[in-house]
């Protein structure tokens, strides 16, 4: 007899493995205020390489939680934001204590 929680397309597994990876919850933190270009976000967020940054947008943004955008303009360049999924989440990893440490002076 299976378990319905330990099926791979449990929507609830999903969303721990999406959750539980190291990088997603500081990358949409990351991207909170606002749309970012790559090189913006590898500036919040310390310690990521370009190639972590890269798998890690890909990923969230193939969840639908980021939203990749190509500006066409004179000099072309791709910025990410959160879509209508991805805020919520950046707000409840901040909640539960994932979201990077209080910036306030010690």
């Amino acid at each position: 007899m299976t378990s319905d929680g330990y099926l791979a397309d449990c929507r609830a597994r999903l969303a721990f493995d999406l959750l539980a990876h190291t990088w997603n919850s500081v990358v949409l933190w990351a991207l909170r205020d606002g749309p970012s270009r790559h090189v913006e976000l590898r500036g919040r967020v310390g310690g990521i390489s370009s190639k972590v940054l890269t798998e890690t947008l890909r990923r969230l943004e193939f969840n639908g939680l980021v939203e990749r955008r190509v500006h066409t303009e004179a000099a072309p360049r791709v910025t990410y934001g959160l879509t209508r999924w991805g805020g919520p989440c950046s707000v409840r990893s901040a909640r539960s204590g994932r979201g990077p440490p209080s910036t306030a002076t010690r």
